[in-house]
């Protein structure tokens, strides 16, 4: 059976990534250029500063996964973009692009939901991973427990009320002046603190909404924490706070996805998003989830923040399911998953 390879194009926040991948699983290239630098003085991603740096750098960042790929741009048998959700601008540039390509080449173009893609990059680290299962997708923009019943089908059982996990992340890192990103820094510095030092709220919902999350409390409680110190001229233990609040966010995001792995009856459970990258939450989630038998997958590292690699993975999927998008393909910043927006 001939391989098929995917071009996949990322542009949905502020990273540039272009991917060749054969199958959905095998990675040829995945090149991003991150704009963390860029966007770290103003504490936090800037909408048109992000969307001009991707019209400078798509395309040279796709000729250059094309080249360590070794391939011609002919030789790709589909294009696949995000074109959702995210910041409208940024994936604007990425479906540009895509719609260009595919249309001068007469290639399928194939639209992939972010939050899919991400789900997705657990196909690319673990070859043997086959749906049904259980996934927590945790991100600055987003928080779903996730059935994965199919590779293009899923069922949402929880979703956040509020603020996503990586949304508070960043917030208490500028409180705390650690910078942006937040999840990294407060991941480091929680590592010398004492989780225990504050008892910051987990807010639960009632059985109806058992799986959803809300982390505004959280957030809150925590800056008033170090307001109420720094009135009363107080040194703001930051380890210690950044513990703590690392400690609330994990218990949630744990405990919930464990129970819907348990509920549903599943024997894995997968993490994906930024957030995914949480020490912490990779070796509770491991504990917590191991005493009943259950398997945790996570992405590589690289793969947990955003790339094109796991958009060319669910790219490649949709397209061996038919699914084509036409030339009318718009970017929706606001899609949700299983949406066909």
């Amino acid at each position: 059976m001939k391989d098929t390879l995917i071009l996949g194009i990322e542009t949905s926040c502020d990273e540039t990534s272009a991917s060749v991948v054969i199958n959905g699983r095998k990675v040829l290239s995945n090149v991003i250029a991150s704009q963390i630098d860029l966007h770290a003085q103003y504490g936090g991603v800037v909408p048109e500063i992000a969307s001009r740096k991707h019209v400078e750098l798509i395309l040279p960042i796709i000729d250059k996964a094309l080249e360590e790929a070794k391939i011609g741009l002919d030789q790709v048998d589909g294009i696949a973009v995000t074109y959702g959700p995210g910041l409208v601008g940024a994936l604007l540039v990425g479906v540009s692009a895509a719609k260009s390509i595919a249309f001068a080449l007469n290639k399928p173009l194939i639209k992939v939901n972010h939050i899919e893609g991400h789900i997705a990059a657990n196909y690319i680290t673990h070859e043997q991973l086959e749906p049904p299962y259980i996934c927590l997708v945790a991100s600055g923009g987003h928080s779903h427990i996730i059935h994965v019943t199919g590779y293009s089908d899923f069922e949402i059982l929880g979703k956040t009320r509020d603020d996503a996990a990586g949304e508070a992340f960043d917030k208490i890192s500028r409180v705390l002046g650690l910078g942006y990103p937040g999840g990294p820094a407060i991941d480091r510095m929680a590592r010398q603190g004492d989780p225990q030092a504050f008892r910051f709220p987990r807010v639960r919902f009632d059985e109806d909404s058992r799986y959803d999350f809300s982390f505004s409390g959280l957030k809150t409680a925590v800056i008033n924490t170090v307001h109420q110190l720094e009135q009363k001229g107080e040194p703001i233990p930051v380890a210690d706070i950044c513990a703590s609040f690392q400690q609330a966010v994990v218990d949630v995001l744990t405990d919930y996805t464990v129970s819907a792995a348990k509920s549903r009856k599943m024997k894995t459970i997968c993490i994906a998003g930024g957030v995914a990258a949480n020490s912490l939450l990779r070796s509770t989630m491991q504990e917590s989830a191991g005493k009943t038998g259950i398997e945790v997958l996570y992405p590589s590292l690289i793969l947990c923040t955003d790339n094109a690699a796991m958009i060319a993975s669910a790219g490649y999927y949709a397209l061996m399911a038919g699914k084509r998008a036409d030339w009318r393909l718009n970017a929706t910043p606001s899609l949700r998953i299983g949406q066909d927006g």
